[in-house]
């Protein structure tokens, strides 16, 4: 098949059309395994040929809401919706859902066309057509010459890949991806992305992943729902999660990210434009261009990424606010940039991260110097939860 989807993707975004109707809805979904709840009153929207990721840590609800999709639990209250229609009470083999799961669960004593083959044997389909369905998932996996091999003649993305093949060839509507990549070492994790990108790009399916591999879910996602203790606490696309999360605990969970709790001091209103807010951050004046609901007085955090803070030896023209100064403690060296750890008077470590843009030979900055660290007025963000 042409790949004709992947400019209409970039544009895609049908969660800001009101008239859009989601193909999948999680309608205050609650499931409670003997006294513990393990989703708590969930309501998600996801449409159709979105890439959406469940993200959060282990024990959070993300499978759970995972599997009652599937078929494989049933919701304690509530109801899911596919395409309009209620699926409670319907078996997983009769919904047009397929799981890919972590271990891949290939059979071993069968050939790479013959695990692709068996769901659709499974389903009586005619000899003719299973053999063409094979041939295309190869193509697709791009594992055409390892047809007549098994799984234990395959690396771990081969098999991957095969998994893959198999959850696909019998065309689901919804392909399910629990913690798909976990097996992968990390350079063939990222270049599996964008390979499953690719294929969902290329067939049009909607696809759910349950990850919580952060840098995974902000490659492959139309959509990110972070989720704690059996909630949804921020649903957005990608760069709305980074660069804008609602809460504390969004804000710390993806990326690496500074956060100074402190005090409003100021608030300013501006037509057309948001305010300037001022925050005392035990003895850190921090002034921060972004309107809120924060009032003189209210207990607040600000919060930066360390790309965002610049690092220098030389003492910056306004120290009065978003400055600080203070010793390197520690240095992380990632290649394509670098992670310093400065240690404040008072004991505080902030983080500043600067790209590598030259080959590194003395390094300018090295462990023990004293630092300014500062970042302009729309660096950061205010949180109030």
């Amino acid at each position: 098949m042409a790949k004709t989807l992947g400019p209409v993707k970039r544009k895609f975004s049908p969660w800001t059309d009101p008239s859009a109707v989601p193909f999948i809805r999680f309608e205050n979904i609650t499931k409670r395994f003997g006294d513990f709840t393990a989703v708590d009153n969930l309501t998600l929207d996801i449409y159709e040929r979105e890439f959406f990721s469940l993200l959060g840590p282990s024990g959070c609800g993300k499978t759970t809401l995972m599997r009652m999709l599937a078929g494989f639990e049933e919701p304690t209250e509530g109801r899911i919706l596919l395409q309009g229609k209620d699926i409670s009470g319907v078996p997983p083999y009769r919904r047009p859902t397929n799981m890919m799961f972590q271990s891949y669960a290939l059979f071993p004593h069968m050939t790479v066309e013959k695990n692709i083959a068996f769901g659709l044997q499974q389903d009586k389909l005619p000899k003719g057509e299973i053999a063409a369905r094979v041939e295309e998932m190869l193509k697709l996996v791009k594992l055409e010459q390892f047809a007549k091999r098994k799984p234990n003649q395959l690396s771990g993305g081969q098999r991957q890949r095969v998994a893959l093949a198999r959850s696909l060839a019998k065309r689901p509507q919804v392909l399910l991806l629990d913690e798909p990549l976990g097996a992968l070492d990390k350079k063939l994790r990222e270049e599996t992305q964008f390979e499953l990108m690719d294929i969902q790009h290329t067939l049009g399916l909607t696809f759910l992943i349950v990850t919580h591999d952060q840098e995974e879910a902000m490659t492959v996602s139309d959509r990110i729902a972070v989720m704690d203790k059996g909630v949804i606490v921020q649903v957005a696309t990608p760069a709305e999660i980074y660069e804008a999360p609602n809460s504390r605990y969004v804000a710390d969970f993806i990326g690496d990210i500074n956060i100074f709790e402190g005090t409003v001091t100021t608030t300013e209103s501006a037509l057309g434009a948001p305010g300037k807010v001022t925050i005392d951050c035990d003895g850190i004046a921090v002034a921060v261009e972004q309107g809120c609901q924060a009032v003189s007085g209210d207990k607040v955090a600000f919060a930066v990424r360390p790309e965002k803070v610049r690092i220098s030896p030389d003492q910056p023209a306004d120290t009065s606010v978003n400055a600080v100064h203070g010793e390197v403690w520690d240095i992380g060296y990632l290649g394509d940039f670098s992670v310093f750890l400065v240690k404040l008077a008072d004991d505080r470590i902030v983080r500043a991260a600067q790209a590598n843009v030259s080959r590194l030979v003395d390094r300018p900055i090295t462990f023990g110097d004293m630092v300014w660290l500062h970042w302009p007025l729309d660096a950061g963000l205010v949180l109030t939860r």
